[in-house]
């Protein structure tokens, strides 16, 4: 038996024989050609083609994994459209008469290495991107079918790396794990895969081309995998994964009943959606409404600014779907690592520091006024919350406060409906920690974003892989925070919750709920553990020793 090691991106366990995925060797010649204007049609055919087929791939994740993963794909299928690319790929044909598939390679690997020289770990991950739509025209280009990657069985696909592409396209039917040399953490593979529910081990350096046909196992809790284990160890983890699937059976039988303690306490548990085509999943698994409704998707999957007309029909279709449930809507939250070439930012040294989310509308009104109209008009059919993300200041509350006003009597004059509606902001900077005594009077609720808070208070870039040995997702000093946050918050009647990753870790949710926190809102999946989770907390007990420290470090009196 071999066991294998790497960084697992699923907790689960899958078992099966091993199917070792080798991407075709594309062999490309530097000899030139006579009729130019056939290779430039060839080239144009082929990135149509794979234009079509991105956008396919699109809706295919859309469904397996929801809309938040499957943005890549339009990413993808703009990045296609991109001028200098075309240019640079139409010249090297025009002047040096290479064949498309040359000119291809060349022009792609070049954008490429723009990308992999950047310092922002989010440009980083662009020249992945590139390589992926290069291999999809290349593919065209060939003749080559890559629809078929793992055979026909069901099986363990073993591959160098698997590009988010490779990954849609696999059949989740046959799909029973996968394992691959590279990748991260934080790549679209991996953010696939998770949403997927397909265990996955990334930077697995033990990958060997020997283990074709060979049974393994994954074991995502202990992140390794082992190559023909056992009699006795997979014994023992086919009792594991019985396990899993009894408890995600009994986690269906919590539907309908309460996020409510032993000794009583009712805690609001809500979603975090990307847009309208993810409410299906917070009405499967019995979401009390949506905590964050991630607005910038609507911004990222246009290839233009988005109308208010557009934004409205969005916005419509989640609030009157999911009413009289609450749809809380964050504004537009672009920058840092979310962009978009339309809005012609400019590169920042740090953007996670810079020019982001409230940042920008206040310093586009015009564009900021577009989305308030649209979520004012979309008020008046439920149980709407409008969420400022990135505030630190008074004075950014109180402006995006006047231009909601403005919008509000606007609409009014023109005879437009309006509803109801709450107004709240993302604590997510130590800033807005403390002054959370002043923020919270002018708020209906907080919602705390702890990826965000996280990144701030320990000034560790989360976007960076290298750093996840710093990044301590529990440091007394967020958690201190948020219980601040919480007490500010209740001291002026304001509601409190968090929407962060944090929310959905089991192992925190005592804590939270005797901190007091009023709503969790977690990926939709993740409802159901949650509401279990709370069902087992009986707050009138001692909490357990684990539990207990942290509920301690989370005191506001000094420490030795």
């Amino acid at each position: 038996m071999q066991v294998a090691t790497g960084k697992s991106v699923l907790n689960g366990i899958s078992i099966g024989k091993i199917k070792v995925y080798k991407a075709p060797k594309l062999e490309i010649d530097d000899s030139l050609i006579d009729d130019i204007e056939a290779e430039l049609a060839r080239f144009d055919d082929a990135r149509e083609r794979a234009i079509e087929q991105q956008n396919a791939l699109y809706e295919k994740a859309v469904i397996d994994a929801g809309e938040d993963s499957a943005e890549v794909f339009s990413v993808h299928a703009m990045m296609l459209e991109d001028d200098d690319l075309i240019d640079a790929t139409n010249e090297i044909i025009k002047t040096q008469k290479h064949t498309a598939e040359y000119a291809v390679k060349i022009a792609f690997d070049n954008q490429a290495k723009v990308f992999a020289e950047m310092d922002d770990p989010y440009m980083k991950e662009r020249a992945a991107d590139i390589y992926d739509i290069e291999h999809a025209v290349l593919g065209y280009l060939f003749g080559i079918s890559g629809d078929i990657l793992q055979g026909t069985e069901p099986c363990i696909l073993v591959a160098n790396d698997l590009t988010p592409s490779e990954t849609v396209r696999l059949n989740k039917s046959l799909l029973l794990g996968i394992i691959t040399r590279e990748g991260s953490l934080n790549s679209h593979t991996a953010i696939l895969a998770r949403s997927m529910g397909i265990p996955a081990l990334v930077q697995c350096k033990d990958v060997n081309e020997d283990w074709e046909g060979k049974p393994a196992i994954i074991d995502g809790y202990n992140s390794c995998a082992y190559i023909e284990p056992t009699g006795d160890l997979e014994k023992t983890l086919r009792k594991r994964k019985e396990k899993d699937a009894k408890q995600r059976a009994l986690l269906q039988e919590l539907k309908g009943k309460s996020n409510t303690t032993i000794d009583g306490k009712t805690i609001q548990v809500y979603a975090n959606i990307g847009g309208p085509s993810d409410i299906g999943l917070v009405q499967q698994n019995d979401a009390g409404g949506v905590g964050l409704f991630r607005s910038e998707f609507v911004y990222l999957n246009a290839r233009d600014y988005p109308s208010e007309e557009e934004q409205f029909n969005a916005y419509r279709l989640a609030i009157e779907t999911l009413a009289p449930k609450q749809v809380i809507i964050r504004t537009c939250d672009i920058g840092a690592d979310k962009q978009v070439e339309y809005m012609g930012m400019e590169k920042e040294e740090n953007p996670a520091l810079g020019l982001r989310a409230i940042r920008i509308c206040l310093t586009r009104k015009a564009f900021f006024k577009t989305q308030l109209r649209a979520l004012l008009r979309a008020s008046a059919y439920g149980n709407l919350g409008i969420m400022f993300p990135m505030i630190i200041s008074m004075r950014e509350l109180r402006e995006c406060k006047e231009l909601l006003a403005e919008c509000a009597e606007e609409l009014k004059k023109q005879g437009v409906k309006i509803g109801k509606y709450a107004v709240g902001i993302m604590i997510e900077t130590p800033a807005a920690v403390l002054i959370a005594d002043e923020l919270a009077e002018e708020c209906d609720f907080f919602s705390i974003g702890t990826n965000d808070l996280t990144q701030y208070t320990l000034a560790i870039d989360r976007q960076n892989a290298a750093l996840d040995p710093f990044l301590a997702k529990h440091h007394p000093a967020v958690l201190r925070q948020i219980k601040m946050t919480i007490d500010a918050g209740h001291r002026h009647g304001t509601w409190v919750g968090i929407c962060g990753e944090l929310g959905a870790d089991l192992a925190l949710t005592e804590t939270f709920l005797r901190m007091g926190v009023d709503e969790l809102s977690v990926n939709p999946v993740s409802v159901l553990p949650l509401r279990k989770t709370i069902r087992g907390i009986d707050l009138r007990k001692e909490p357990g020793a684990s539990l207990k420290d942290e509920t301690e470090a989370v005191s506001t009196e000094p420490t030795e």
